[in-house]
């Protein structure tokens, strides 16, 4: 199964997340990420919920219960020792050294970022691709459409759940489609 690396970029838009967290769950690909991924992911959380005028305590306590949720829905996505790799690789940004060093230290196939400029292929080693979000879920859902079909009706479902109207899956493929660019009508067309 594909190993992938999710950098905390894929990881802040909501839906997003939701999209690929819940491929993961019907067992798509196996999801990875350092505590560092997850701190930025808390923060910008934090940071979301202020500016939608949350209190900064109800902010900080969402930003902190959805990590939480993270890490107890896949306690083996959590990469271990990859602090000692950290700053020997020469990317452009460091800030984005712990993602390659989560991602060797995991053996990930793949890092999925929106930052791909801050991933040079000529610093990655060979056996780590690096992948926006769409060509990603696109891989994974030619490959692997009934996961796919799966984790869109378990979104839809819990669409219901939370909004005064349910969305559809169609509606849901638009919806990814607009806001991500993550176009699913042609991997999932019978």
């Amino acid at each position: 199964m594909i190993r992938a690396v999710l950098d905390s970029c894929v990881l802040w838009p909501s839906l997003q997340r939701d999209f690929l967290l819940s491929l993961a769950v019907e067992g798509a690909f196996t999801p990875v990420w350092s505590s560092a991924i997850l701190d930025e992911v808390e923060r910008n959380e934090n940071l979301k919920g202020v500016t939608r005028n949350l209190d900064d305590v109800e902010a900080s306590t969402r930003a902190r219960r959805l990590v939480v949720m993270m890490e107890r829905a896949f306690p083996s996505a959590a990469s271990a020792g990859w602090e000692s790799r950290e700053g020997t690789f020469g990317l452009p940004d460091p800030d984005d050294e712990h993602v390659l060093a989560a991602a060797c230290e995991a053996r990930a196939d793949v890092i999925v970022t929106a930052n791909l400029r801050d991933f040079p292929v000529r610093l990655i080693p060979r056996s780590i691709a690096v992948l926006a979000p769409q060509p990603f879920v696109h891989t994974i859902a030619t490959s692997n459409p009934a996961a796919t079909v799966r984790a869109l009706n378990h979104i839809a479902s819990r669409s219901g759940r939370h909004a005064n109207a349910a969305i559809t899956v169609p509606e849901l493929v638009d919806v990814l489609s607009s806001r991500y660019a993550i176009e699913l009508r042609e991997a999932l067309a019978p």
